[in-house]
Parts: C-alpha cells; structure tokens; sequence
C-alpha cells in the first residue's frame, strides 16, 4: 500500500509518501521560519494561508520524485490534530478531498502518535514495548508503549512544554526566532558550572514536569548578572544543562516504574545535541531517536502512521467530511 502523508499541524507543510513494502519513497518539507521570524512567534492566520499556498505544490513534487502518478496512491493519512485548527484544517480538507475524489482511503492521525512513531522509520527500530519522550514545542510527554495505539501516558507537562521553555527563554535573552536551536548552539560557548539551575520538580515523585519555575528563574539570573555576550552563553548553557538533566531523572524514573529497557526519543526538541549525549550515557539503556531530518513536524511520520493503521482507514468516498481537534490527547488512541 502506497500512503500519501499529509502534516500541516503548525509552521511546516510536510508531504511524503510511504509504501509498504519499499518503505520511505520520497519526502518534502517546507518551513515558515522566516514569515513568522518577524513576529517572535507563529502567526496561525499565516500558517493556515501559507499551507494553502504550498500544500498542492509540495504533493506533486513528492508524486514526481517518486515517478508515480496520483492514482498509484492507494491511501491519503493527513494530520487531524493536536496543533492549529486552523492549519490542521487546511491539510484535512485537501487530504479528505484527495481521497473522496480517487475513491480511496483516508485516515485521521494523530501529530504525537507520528512522532512517537518516527523512529521506526530507520534502519534499527526499536521493538515494542518501550518508554517514549515526546518533547516539542507544545508537548513533553512520557508514554509506555505497547504498540500501535497501545499507549498509557506516563507524565506530562503542568505549564510549558520544553520546547516552547526553550523558545521564551531564548526570547528572554535577546535571541532570535526560532530560538530554540539558536539557544542550544549559544550554549555551546559557555562555561561549565558558571550558573547552576534547579531541576525542577525532581525532588518530588511523579512523572510529571514544568519547566515555567525554571524559565522564571533563567530571567531573574539574567536581570541581575552584567548582561554580557559570555553572560549570555552562560546562562543558556546553565538553562540548557537543567532542562536536559530534569527530562533524564524522568525518564529514568518512567524506565524503572515500567520495566522497560529501551527509550525511544522524539519530537522538535530531540535533535538537541545535548539531550542525545546525556540520554546516551545512561547505562543499560537502549535508545532510539529519528534522523535530524524527522525530529521537526514532517510528512514522513504521518505517512508512516497511517501505514500501520491501514486497517481502520475508511473510504471517503461515501464520507467526504472532515473535522480537526486542535486537542487530541495520545492515550484516547486505540489500536489500529
């Protein structure tokens, strides 16, 4: 089965097309970072205009890199939510769309389940059940995994998640958007035990994480320090070192409670370099990660989701309707 993978959740139009028997036939992504860069944020009345402009274009790049025509797909998987309704909109109307007019399936997935997903698009996937960490922009979450759908959450974030953690505070330090990354490479050049940061809510037991104490704290050192550029790198680091330690005690503590000897790793924030080494260093750990290319929001993931859940695709051409849930938690998933 040859599945058309649609991911409009946020800033990036992503488009990809999967087979099941040859695996990952052709990917395309394109990023808003520099629409929105003027604004410090995402504008979604933008982001929906942008999907719409970039969307239809992107999937006959992708049918021609992969020398196939629209009526060799067999099946269209579009992201229905979490993220932006309006975003989300656009890419289920023209995936549902697709579908009803080829009279072939279509499947609603779900943006986390793609990331959480995404690693078993390489070579070495991990091997159910294990322990997942979604960190991103808008979600950090631990799940025990079983399989496909089989999915009990863990812990999660109580305020922010660690990615948009990581966006305010670059903010916070006069770093540009997305600031995120730019965050993580200024870190890079500071000083080791200059500041040292708490490690919020690890003292107490539990899965659960915030990060708002610890962003709080990042802007008071700040205020008060000299506000140089090695200031800056220092702080970062510090910020950096703490947000990374916290998710490693987590999960740890998830891999304890569940038995669970493999940690799969995924989202935004995964291709933080940072997080890779120390998650790494954990002994007797087994871990998984998608390629740098994967970690951001992209087509490939929901391709590959709506492959393992070919079963519960309908055909739309008897339902041409479509909705989005801008909030759609992973454990109301069932197996496919």
């Amino acid at each position: 089965m040859r599945v058309l993978g649609i991911e409009s959740s946020c800033d990036e139009t992503g488009i990809a097309i999967y087979d099941t028997e040859q695996g990952l036939l052709a990917h395309a992504l394109y990023s808003q970072v520099e629409l929105h860069a003027e604004y410090g944020g995402v504008v979604p009345e933008l982001a929906s205009r942008d999907h719409i402009r970039k969307a239809l274009p992107l999937i006959e790049q992708v049918l021609s890199e992969a020398k196939l025509q629209r009526q060799d797909i067999d099946a269209v998987a579009y992201t229905a939510g979490p993220g932006l309704v309006g975003a989300l909109l656009v890419g289920a109307a023209i995936g549902r769309s697709l579908a009803w007019a080829l009279a072939i399936p279509a499947l609603a997935i779900n943006h986390m389940e793609g990331h959480l997903l995404s690693p078993l698009l390489e070579d070495n996937p991990p091997a159910f059940p294990f322990v997942s960490l979604l960190v991103s922009g808008g979600h950090t979450l631990l799940v025990d995994v079983q399989g496909v759908g089989q999915y009990t959450l863990l812990g999660e974030s109580i305020d922010d998640a660690v990615g948009e953690a990581f966006d305010k505070t670059a903010k916070m330090l006069g770093l540009s958007y997305p600031g995120g990354p730019i965050l993580a490479a200024l870190a890079e050049q500071g000083t080791a035990g200059k500041y040292d940061f708490p490690r919020p809510m690890t003292n107490r037991p539990g899965l659960d994480f915030s990060f708002s104490g610890l962003k709080t704290f990042t802007m008071n050192t700040w205020l008060n320090s000299e506000q140089t550029d090695q200031d800056r790198a220092d702080i970062a680091l510090a910020f950096q070192t703490a947000a990374v330690e916290t998710l490693a005690i987590k999960c740890k503590r998830a891999l304890k409670q569940t038995g669970h000897r493999i940690l799969v790793v995924a989202g935004g924030v995964s291709a933080n370099t940072a997080l890779r080494e120390r998650l790494n260093a954990m002994i007797g750990i087994e871990t998984h990660y998608p390629r740098q290319a994967f970690c951001s929001d992209n087509g490939a993931m929901i391709a590959f989701a709506g492959a393992m859940r070919q079963d519960a695709m309908t055909i739309t051409a008897a339902s041409p309707t479509f909705s989005a849930r801008p909030r759609w938690p992973i454990d109301e998933l069932s197996p496919p």
